[in-house]
């Protein structure tokens, strides 16, 4: 048995923080992967037809009310070709989001939508101080991939937005999606096949490649982690595809907790899974599943988050009250009108901050860090 609730047609929407005091407010924040969301009529991909109008109608109006029974504060979306496919998505929850942004899948008068992958975004009712895109991995952590040559950015780039809430708690929330488990075969320029894909050793080196990229792209995310962490108080929500589980060996690289074993020091810039910290209230029931793949359900999709979400910590500043996994659709068949992915959604806690403390309101300084660079082809 899911979670999948929907808000009543006509029932009012409760507004951002939830209607907790202003002492103690309350975020919800979800992740979705809206599988291949793009606007009718263009191709995506070389291998797939593009989305006749009846088809977007149905997918527009299928993630609406998605959307509206989510009804999250801060929504991280993967697999957006163009944002005005989003924006459109949104409407038709009849929730009002002032801020959607998806770097590198803008519609404009210079810009067609993302090309080549699809990009992750954000939409959100919260107060936007900051936002960086980040394609390039760290100079000097490129990561040699067999056949390939070096791997040196994230196929679909990393999103950090510094947010406000309504009574003054700030916090920053990354969005990511991770490359797939899909064999990478090589091809050249044209997409024309140069390996044989029946060859089932073939079929394992390109398994390891994918394999190495994502690790590549895990242990880049954790440096950007690192960088977002250092030496702030301001708590870090980390979501998204990660394209593998919870006890993997990438997320595991992402969120570094094992180190706290041996050094306390650590878990300043550790990341803690929102599951495990849910409150002795939340009821953990067994539908934690994301993805059906063969049969067999997983969570590839994440929220993590950083030590002032602990309970109880010396730095915390909140916690997490409970986390829902939205997934009876992957029980209705395979229609791309549908997403593939269950979404999660955790709900929050946060103290307001106290007169006079300003503690962790300034976003870090990214650029400073000397470790990243801003994407040059989004925000």
């Amino acid at each position: 048995m899911s979670i999948d609730r929907t808000t009543p047609p006509g029932a009012p929407l409760t507004p951002v923080g939830h209607g907790a005091s202003p002492r103690h407010a309350t975020l919800m924040v979800a992740t979705c992967n809206v599988l291949n969301l793009a606007n009718p009529g263009r191709m995506f991909y070389e291998n797939q037809e593009p989305y006749t109008q009846a088809e977007f109608d149905r997918k527009l109006t299928w993630l609406g009310e998605r959307f509206r029974a989510l009804n999250a504060d801060v929504l991280a979306v993967q697999e957006v070709w163009d944002d005005a496919a989003l924006k459109g998505a949104l409407a038709r929850s009849g929730l009002r989001y002032d801020f959607v942004a998806v770097p590198g899948a803008e519609n404009d008068a210079t810009h067609a939508g993302a090309q080549g992958t699809p990009r992750v975004g954000l939409a959100t009712r919260l107060k936007v101080e900051a936002l960086q895109s980040f394609a390039e991995f760290p100079p000097g952590f490129q990561v040699e991939v067999p056949g390939l040559g070096a791997h040196t950015r994230f196929e679909r780039p990393p999103l950090v937005a510094t947010l406000r809430m309504k009574h003054g708690q700030t916090l920053n929330v990354l969005t990511a999606h991770l490359k797939s488990k899909r064999p990478k075969f090589l091809q050249d320029a044209q997409g024309n096949h140069l390996e044989d894909r029946d060859d089932r050793k073939v079929m394992a080196l390109a398994s390891l490649r994918s394999l190495i990229m994502r690790g590549a792209e895990a242990m880049a995310l954790r440096c950007l982690v690192i960088d977002v962490l250092h030496r702030t108080s301001m708590p870090l929500v980390v979501l998204g595809d990660f394209n593998d589980t919870p006890d993997s060996v990438t997320t595991q690289l992402i969120c570094a907790t094992n180190e706290i074993a041996y050094d306390r020091s650590a878990r300043d810039v550790a990341l803690f899974n929102a599951y495990e910290l849910q409150g002795d209230a939340a009821l953990k029931k067994d539908v934690a599943y994301s993805h059906i793949h063969q049969g067999s359900p997983s969570v590839l999709d994440q929220i993590l988050v950083s030590e002032e979400f602990l309970p109880n910590g010396r730095n915390s500043v909140g916690d997490v009250r409970r986390v829902d996994y939205f997934n009876d659709h992957l029980h209705e068949g395979r229609d791309r009108s549908r997403s593939d992915h269950g979404f999660v959604r955790a709900l929050l806690r946060m103290r307001a901050p106290s007169p006079g403390n300003h503690a962790g309101e300034l976003a870090p300084d990214l650029d400073s860090a000397g470790t990243f660079d801003q994407s040059k082809d989004g925000v």
